[in-house]
């Protein structure tokens, strides 16, 4: 099986493994700060809190931002759960605002009739990058200026991508940036997440609530320290810490970051071309000034043929899936509240299918799948 995502390890990723499980610290070590001091570097922020998930970064993403009981957070509905996931595990509420119908991004439009007609506003907005295509965020940024709502992105595809010149994880257009290492994103660091920001007092609320809300930060210490072994909980904290294994491995992933990126573009511009003109298939959108990492590559189809084409292509031997079921379809969703479908997102959810897209990929995988996906559905079209 041609799988649509999978992680690439060499020998230097692995020696960089063996080095740390040999070095006195295999945990709260140095390789963990070395490894958010590259992820900042690369992004062009001054301030990053690694722990064990991207999952972990929203939350205590959500945490530093002060949102808890009693507020609203609005993301999107096309994503996996935890974009939303996150404002409940902070005792916050969640709503969805409807998608662009090309990128399946967050709409501008949706959001700014969402924030006039609504009796109840947002504390804050996750905005997701979806399959790595940067959203709209300038203007989303500006709505935020407008309406008094902070901004998380939600860049757990987008590591390598750029929006109108700056790198997603800058955070030039929000207040914090989420990244995920889980193996089918664009470095890996086995399970792993980073929440990036330009504020200091967010970051030390950040790293504060991944490791238990405790500190031995004499500047942030309520009372006099007692001796060399004291310490505060000044927070209730969670266990989120990245292990310096993890961090020895996404350092040396970082390194190839670029060349990755780079093979990613190639590949989707092979899909690009090849599938041009074939009709039953909707090609993702490339747009001028905001440069995909292409996490994932989303192809829209027939909406009474995809789930034929899913299994010829499955049967086929390729990895085909679909991102993403809306949220709010999801039962436990449907119990809390009652969510009224939008529109823009039922239309992106029929029809989306993601094909492989990898650096892993070869180029005959490449053609493989591009002949697969284009003779089923040249087929389907002559049958209809």
């Amino acid at each position: 099986m041609i799988p649509y995502g999978r992680q690439i390890i060499s020998d230097e990723d692995i020696e960089a493994v063996v080095q740390t499980l040999k070095s006195p610290l295999i945990t709260q070590g140095p390789a963990v700060e070395a490894f958010e001091s590259a992820v900042s570097d690369y992004c062009g922020v001054s301030r990053a809190a690694a722990v064990n998930s991207g999952t972990a970064a929203l939350h205590i993403a959500c945490l530093a931002l002060s949102i808890g009981p009693g507020d609203m957070v609005w993301t999107s509905p096309i994503t996996f759960a935890a974009s939303a996931n996150c404002a409940l595990y902070a005792g916050a509420e969640v709503d969805f605002v409807d998608v662009d119908p090309a990128t399946g991004n967050m709409s501008v439009d949706a959001l700014k009739n969402k924030l006039e007609t609504s009796s109840r506003l947002p504390k804050a907005v996750i905005v997701v990058h979806l399959a790595g295509m940067p959203a709209d965020m300038e203007e989303i940024r500006r709505l935020s200026m407008e309406y008094s709502f902070r901004l998380i992105e939600d860049a757990c595809h987008a590591l390598g991508a750029s929006y109108k010149g700056s790198r997603i994880g800058s955070c030039k257009y929000s207040d914090i940036t989420v990244f995920s290492f889980h193996p089918v994103k664009a470095i890996t660091t086995g399970e792993g997440g980073m929440a990036v920001t330009n504020d200091p007092a967010l970051h030390r609320r950040m790293k504060l609530f991944s490791s238990h809300g405790i500190t031995r930060n004499k500047d942030l210490l309520e009372n006099p320290p007692e001796g060399g072994w004291y310490y505060e909980q000044l927070a209730l904290g969670f266990n989120y810490r990245m292990p310096d294994i993890n961090a020895a491995l996404g350092i040396s992933q970082l390194r190839m970051l670029d060349g990755w990126i780079e093979t990613r573009r190639k590949y989707a511009d092979f899909y690009l071309n090849r599938l041009a003109g074939v009709s039953g298939i909707e090609l993702p959108p490339v747009l001028g000034d905001r440069s995909s990492a292409y996490h994932l590559f989303i192809v829209r189809v027939d909406p009474e043929k995809r789930r034929m084409i899913y299994d010829r292509l499955r049967n086929d031997g390729i990895g085909t899936n679909v991102h993403y079921i809306p949220v709010y379809h999801h039962p436990y969703y449907r119990e809390k509240g009652s969510y009224v479908p939008l529109a823009n997102a039922e239309n992106f959810y029929g029809r989306i299918l993601t094909v492989p897209l990898c650096p892993a990929m070869t180029e005959e995988d490449l053609e493989y799948v591009a002949d697969r996906l284009i003779r089923i559905c040249s087929e389907s079209t002559r049958t209809a």
